[in-house]
């Protein structure tokens, strides 16, 4: 079986005959992927009026368990966003009535955002969407494959979600 990247791998091997291209083997298949991911994501969020960046927020708070609510660092941390970013995000999910805020108990200057009812069900059908798109692109591989597939993946991105790294200077 053939790939978009075997051709890429054999033309950087005929005009740079000197260059080691075998990362490109792996970083460029899992580049092309997400770009993949991404636009079918995108499909299927616009399926239940969301913006990846509202899934990604309704899902952590969906994750963190009864009552659903956790503080904006706490978001901006697992989103990887700034407070200002996080600010307008949760002001737009409010608005939309998927989120609300109330006063931390534990930092009176503090607030919590909390999950409604109405994101609630809104998360959980995405998910269940998502999750049967993604199944579908899964289905070829054996449950083992997926499992080493899996694995492999995660020693490349454990490093990285640690920290920055790369080239320092």
């Amino acid at each position: 079986m053939r790939d978009e990247v075997d051709g890429l791998i054999e033309a950087w091997r005929s005009e740079r005959p000197d260059v080691d291209v075998t990362p490109l083997e792996v970083f460029s298949r899992v580049s092309r992927l997400a770009r993949h991911l991404d636009r079918a994501r995108r499909t299927v969020f616009t399926e239940h009026a969301l913006e990846p960046w509202e899934f990604d927020v309704l899902a952590e708070l969906r994750r963190s368990g009864p009552p659903y609510e956790l503080s904006p660092g706490r978001l901006l941390r697992a989103t990887l966003v700034t407070s200002g970013t996080m600010t307008n995000r949760v002001d737009r999910l409010a608005a939309a009535e998927l989120v609300r805020r109330r006063p931390d108990p534990a930092d009176k200057r503090g607030v919590l955002v909390r999950l409604t009812d109405q994101g609630a069900e809104r998360i959980d059908a995405a998910l269940a969407s998502l999750l049967s798109y993604e199944e579908t692109l899964l289905a070829p591989m054996p449950a083992a494959e997926r499992e080493q597939l899996a694995s492999l993946l995660r020693c490349l991105l454990a490093p990285l979600d640690k920290g920055p790294s790369g080239p320092q200077g």
